[in-house]
């Protein structure tokens, strides 16, 4: 059973920086994709960047290109989500997901997603 754990939300100032970490454990194979989401209140949830653990492959929405990066660290099986520049509006709660490795154009789609973390907080304002 896949379990994935996020870390790193918080308190930051406009501007500034902070670093999500996705600890996961259970995948039987090496053929697999997360996905960092977030969903702030009132709003649906949204993808914002995802990655294949096989190629490495990535993809960003495009409200956070140029300021997120993701990156993978597959001996630790964990996966990063550095977050730059940060504004208000990414002020929401960020969940880690997975599923089977993602060819599509599109990656971060929630539906292709089927194990969630229980998200974390990220809150940015002066």
């Amino acid at each position: 059973q896949v379990q994935l754990v996020e870390s790193g939300g918080g308190l930051v100032q406009p501007g500034g920086s902070l670093r999500l970490s996705c600890a996961a454990s259970g995948f039987t194979t090496n053929f697999y994709a997360i996905g960092w989401f977030r969903q702030a209140p009132g709003k649906e949830r949204e993808g914002v960047s995802c990655i294949n653990n096989s190629d490495g492959r990535t993809d960003y929405a495009d409200s956070v290109k140029g300021r997120f990066t993701i990156s993978r660290d597959s001996a630790k099986s964990t996966v990063y989500l550095q977050m730059n520049s940060l504004k208000p509006e990414d002020t929401a709660v960020y969940y880690c997901a997975s599923g089977p490795a993602n060819y599509r154009l599109r990656m971060c789609l929630p539906s292709h997603y089927s194990n969630w973390g229980q998200g974390t907080q990220v809150t940015v304002s002066s």
